[in-house]
């Protein structure tokens, strides 16, 4: 007897785990569409949604640059510039993100407004605290915290760059900042785009902490809807599904573009 092998389907192929997340997924819309309660929880969260990815954006984009600042400091010839990248990284890594937050917001962000009106004395312009928008401090403290990450991970893909062809670029009359920009960074940046987007991922899940700050993002307007209605479960189950929906989303771009990242190196 022939044995004739089943042509695969797209179920087949398909991770179980994915299947799961995809019905809990349709199960979440349901509910939000389905049921009142649900939908009308949603409408009352929705405005945080366009805060959190604020949030998340602003500040990704700013530790990003910051953190090629530090990685570039990290692996630099001169050695107080190594020494001071060095000792922001690891003071700023070894601070909880929550502790971090609130020291900016209610330390760092009265400091900079007193240096700002040292500052703007000659043009007779008073900068007061409360002009200090607290999404703003938050922004920054997710900036800086994020940004020893991101220095550590920029700092690996730069040296992952084989020195031969450093040494190459060098002999052909390249300048070191050419050098960088045309040799060392494309290759450095083809290998952190998977680490980095995981932290893009990791930072729309710590920007929940802003909320304990009182700015209006998913998880605030979540604990102020449900500490007035007593609807704790059915509030914290839409909050749940809102980063879960955002973080999952972003995950499986991540492991999209890593695929593709293995299939160009082939």
């Amino acid at each position: 007897m022939t044995y004739i092998p089943r042509k695969p389907t797209i179920f087949s192929n398909t991770p179980w785990w994915l299947l799961a997340i995809a019905l809990l997924f349709v199960l979440g819309l349901w509910a939000i569409t389905a049921d009142g309660t649900y939908s009308k929880i949603f409408r009352a969260l929705s405005g945080g949604i366009v805060t959190t990815l604020w949030v998340t954006l602003v500040a990704f984009a700013s530790a990003t640059l910051l953190g090629l600042l530090v990685a570039i400091a990290r692996t630099s010839r001169h050695r107080v510039l190594r020494e001071a990248a060095t000792f922001y990284v690891e003071i700023i890594r070894g601070i909880p993100v929550l502790v971090f937050l609130f020291y900016v917001a209610f330390v760092g962000a009265p400091a900079l407004v007193v240096a700002a009106n040292w500052l703007l004395q000659p043009f007779d312009t008073v900068i007061t605290v409360r002009q200090f928008d607290f999404v703003w401090r938050a922004i920054l403290a997710l900036t800086v915290c994020y940004s020893a990450f991101i220095a550590e991970i920029f700092r690996a893909g730069i040296e992952s760059v084989d020195h031969g062809q450093i040494e190459a670029a060098h002999a052909l009359g390249l300048s070191r900042w050419k050098c960088f920009r045309l040799v060392t960074f494309p290759q450095a940046l083809r290998n952190i785009l998977p680490p980095l987007a995981n932290d893009f991922v990791s930072m729309v899940k710590d920007s929940a902490l802003v909320s304990a700050l009182g700015v209006q993002d998913i998880t605030q307007l979540g604990k102020v809807y449900s500490s007035g209605t007593f609807l704790f479960f059915e509030t914290y189950n839409v909050v749940a599904f809102l980063y879960l929906s955002m973080t999952i989303s972003l995950s499986l771009l991540v492991r999209l573009l890593e695929r593709r990242l293995r299939e160009k190196n082939r």
